[in-house]
């Protein structure tokens, strides 16, 4: 037989479940072109829900709908002042991710 044994390294290195659906999670986030231009104004600093909407020329509803699914994968936080929310960044190790990614796509 030749089965190969794995080193300690080599089995620390592989994924377990929640690590791959977190990767999977993030990427997918990452796949919507919606998402991706929220996140980048959120790179740069934190805005409301009205300000993205009205910069991005989306509706405040679909804003909002795009917000939760980022708040849920923990990529956004928000505050909330009155009735205002104003979200920001909450990855920074994702929020560095998509600014290599586009880099990269600048750079072609």
């Amino acid at each position: 037989m030749n089965e190969k044994k794995i080193s300690l390294e080599e089995e620390r290195r592989l994924l377990d479940e929640e690590t791959l659906f977190v990767v999977s999670q993030t990427f997918k986030a990452l796949s919507d072109p919606t998402r991706i231009r929220i996140l980048n104004l959120l790179c740069k600093e934190e805005r409301s829900v009205n300000d993205i909407a009205e910069t991005l020329n989306l509706s405040q509803s679909s804003v909002s709908h795009q917000l939760r699914f980022l708040k849920n994968l923990r990529l956004v936080k928000f505050r909330r002042e009155g009735t205002t929310l104003f979200y920001s960044e909450d990855d920074y190790h994702v929020m560095n991710l998509l600014k290599q990614a586009i880099d990269h796509a600048a750079h072609n």
